[in-house]
């Protein structure tokens, strides 16, 4: 090589192998963290973060049981507004409710799959909560209000048969008002659900859930509140 031998620096296609390490590096990154993010399930499934799958009579599996049935009731009262209530408020306002739910049910199943559980269970509503919190609905059975199943099926909050097949007659704002009535006392129902889940469950991304759960349903609780006394309501008994 002469003196005048110019040295030049690597050129820009030369350098692109080590652009495409950075990038697989960096997606790499991003895949993991949404994994995290979906609820664990995928990580479960690659060998991420492998954990023993929590048992049946656990508070994670008993949360993703009972969540999940209180949720598609709450589903199916939010999705009763279609053709019935003519507020854009309130038909927003359920949209919200029926696909968030929907979403997080969708979540709860997943997890039952990978721990090798099934779908629904047969045990005490809420039992894994340290007792039976839903034999507290026998004082609406003394009321005499129709119940549908056998005793104790419905969890704290939950609307009766009765009272779905009322809410599905009513519409304008008729309808909006014991919506929000049923609504209110179902998240608030659900809400201790999600709060003891969150210092209890084993699983991290069971623990998160149940966190966003009893945030997201606090607030809404404060807005249907507020639509409700707008629209001349008032709320039912908290569960």
């Amino acid at each position: 090589m002469t003196a005048e031998t110019e040295v030049r620096p690597p050129s820009a296609d030369a350098q692109v192998p080590q652009r495409g390490g950075l990038l697989r590096t960096a997606l790499l990154l991003v895949m993991a963290v949404a994994l995290v993010l979906i609820g664990g399930g995928a990580a479960v499934v690659l060998g991420i973060g492998r954990q023993n799958s929590p048992a049946a009579d656990s508070v994670d599996a008993g949360f993703a049981w009972d969540m999940s049935r209180h949720h598609l009731q709450g589903v199916q009262m939010a999705n009763l507004t279609t053709g019935r209530s003519h507020d854009p408020l309130i038909l927003s306002l359920a949209s919200d409710i029926s696909a968030t739910q929907t979403n997080q049910v969708g979540r709860m199943q997943g997890w039952l799959s990978l721990w090798g559980l099934p779908n629904t269970s047969s045990r005490p509503p809420m039992q894994w909560m340290g007792g039976n919190p839903a034999a507290q609905m026998s004082g609406m059975q003394m009321a005499g209000m129709s119940m549908s199943g056998s005793a104790g099926d419905l969890m704290p909050g939950m609307a009766t048969q009765q009272e779905l097949d009322q809410l599905a007659s009513l519409s304008g704002t008729a309808f909006d008002v014991q919506f929000l009535r049923l609504m209110i006392r179902h998240h608030q129902g659900g809400l201790r659900m999600a709060q003891y889940t969150e210092q209890h469950a084993e699983v991290s991304a069971v623990r998160t859930l149940a966190r966003s759960i009893a945030e997201t349903q606090t607030a809404e609780v404060q807005t249907m509140a507020q639509l409700l006394s707008e629209r001349g309501g008032t709320p039912l008994p908290a569960p």
